[in-house]
C-alpha cells in the first residue's frame, strides 16, 4: 500500500487542486534534484524496492525495451557508485524524462491481487 504509515495519501487531493498543485510542484521538483538520484542516471521507479512481490511481478510486464533501459540505468549508476562519481550533466535525468514506468504495472498487480483476494473468500452456499 502505499503511502504514509496508515497507507493515506495527499497527492489525489494535490493534484485536484490546480491551485495547490502550482505551489506543491516546484518543492516536488526541488526535492527530487536535491535527493541526487537523477544525476545517477536513475528514474524514480528504478528505486522501488525489488523484493516485494508486486514489484517482481510487475517487472515482468515490462517490454523488452523498457526491461533493457532499466538495466541500463541501474548497471550506469551502480559504475558511478563505484567511481565515487556523478554522470556529466547532459546525461542527467530530466523532471520530463522522470515518468513512472512501473507505477502502472504495480498497480494492476496489486488489483489482481485484491480481485484474487476477494475471489478466494467466497462463500458459496447450496439452496
Amino acid at each position: 500500500m502505499v503511502g504514509g504509515p496508515l497507507g493515506l495519501s495527499l497527492a489525489p487531493f494535490i493534484t485536484k487542486n490546480r491551485t495547490l498543485y502550482r505551489w506543491v510542484k516546484p518543492v516536488a521538483n526541488w526535492y527530487a534534484d536535491l535527493s541526487g538520484y537523477r544525476k545517477m542516471g536513475y528514474k524514480y521507479d528504478d528505486l522501488l524496492v525489488e523484493e516485494r512481490d508486486d514489484v517482481q511481478r510487475a517487472l515482468t510486464r515490462l517490454t523488452p525495451r523498457e526491461h533493457y533501459d532499466r538495466q541500463f540505468r541501474l548497471k550506469r549508476a551502480s559504475h558511478c557508485s563505484v567511481l565515487h562519481d556523478i554522470l556529466p550533466k547532459d546525461q542527467w535525468i530530466k523532471a520530463e524524462e522522470d515518468v513512472r514506468y512501473l507505477k502502472p504495472h504495480v498497480e494492476s498487480v496489486e488489483k489482481e491481487d485484491l480481485e484474487r483476494k476477494a475471489w478466494e473468500n467466497m462463500v458459496i452456499e447450496r439452496k
